[in-house]
């Protein structure tokens, strides 16, 4: 069956552009890659090795460009809204890093250009398309657990980012939690009523002086009485960590961590095994690529997208909570959003 071809432009070759320009080139059939904008010339170089036909550093040459079909924004969170307001007016369908933008009023102005331009747009919680966590989403559907009653994930970077990245994140919440509230809702199959967190700063004075927190926990409570368990930390000393475990009334289905080898060293003093993987980036290589290709063979196929901006704008209102949560010391109902 012959595929229909889907050109596409890419909005800034960071770490995650780079990912996806090397898979819609490479590795992901029936797409070519038209253009590419990024600012600077280490970006253009890369793209270069691609042999990508347009590398420019204006977003008007990719959003109007008349051969592209669909716009892949990768760059900075302050400018993604802006860019898919503009590719939803110019006609493309979009894929978005999360999240469009930290404002809800901007975000929700945002949906409301996408649908009345009626164009496909696909928000980046790149974790559903983890192959486990990803089983563990199908085994849930077919009830092998039976009735579903609580889950419990947890979520622990190996360092900290930069305080600058801190400053400008919009916090733990909306920036590293946010995955975890997705994975939440599209675990439970339903919606959070109520929101209580505790927030701290344990690792890094600097960050609680960029008003952020490094160690949180959450708790949701869904409409079907479901009860979701959250944990993150800023820094693990162990590696990049990312568990969950979902259980019911049946059994448990629990997802532990990928290895940099599944080699074993035995002696007197123990059984020794290697490190957890050092990045997001190397834990989900198969889930950035797995989101590409769902993308495109959404557009082939005329199907709708299967993450969209209403799951971006339900996480977001969920970290809102959370941030309300803390401040206020209280669980907070979403009814007061």
């Amino acid at each position: 069956m012959l595929l229909k071809k889907i050109r596409v432009g890419i909005i800034g070759l960071g770490r995650i552009g780079k990912i996806h320009l090397e898979n819609l080139s490479t590795k992901i059939e029936g797409v070519e890659v038209i253009g590419v904008m990024n600012p600077s010339k280490e970006g253009q170089l890369f793209a270069n090795r691609f042999n990508v036909p347009l590398i420019t550093d204006q977003a008007n040459d990719i959003i109007h460009h008349p051969n592209i079909d669909a716009v892949i924004v990768c760059s900075p969170t302050n400018s993604h809204s802006d860019y898919v307001i503009k590719a939803a007016l110019a006609g493309k369908a979009i894929f978005c890093e999360k999240p469009l933008d930290l404002s809800l009023t901007k975000v929700k102005e945002t949906l409301e250009v996408v649908k009345t331009s009626r164009v496909s747009l696909m928000l980046a919680f790149n974790q559903r398309l983890d192959p486990h966590f990803h089983e563990v989403k199908q085994k849930v559907e077919a009830g092998v657990i039976g009735r579903l009653y609580t889950i419990h994930i947890i979520s622990r970077d190996p360092e900290p980012p930069p305080i600058s990245y801190i400053k400008s994140s919009g916090g733990l919440f909306y920036d590293m939690t946010i995955h975890d509230f997705d994975m939440a809702r599209y675990l439970v199959n339903a919606e959070v009523t109520e929101v209580f967190a505790k927030g701290y700063n344990l690792i890094d004075p600097k960050i609680g002086k960029a008003g952020d927190i490094d160690t949180g926990v959450v708790m949701l409570t869904f409409e079907n009485k479901v009860t979701v368990i959250i944990e993150n930390s800023r820094k693990c000393a162990y590696g990049y960590d990312q568990r969950l475990e979902v259980f019911g009334s049946d059994g448990m289905l629990k997802t532990e961590n990928p290895q940099k080898t599944m080699n074993y060293y035995l002696n007197a003093q123990g059984v020794h095994t290697s490190r957890y993987l050092n990045s997001f980036i190397d834990r989900y290589t198969a889930s950035y690529f797995n989101e590409m290709k769902l993308f495109i063979e959404s557009l082939q196929n005329d199907l709708p997208m299967p993450i969209t901006g209403e799951d971006g704008l339900k996480a977001m209102l969920i970290a809102e909570a959370a941030n309300l949560s803390v401040e206020k010391q209280r669980s907070i109902s979403l009814n007061e959003l």
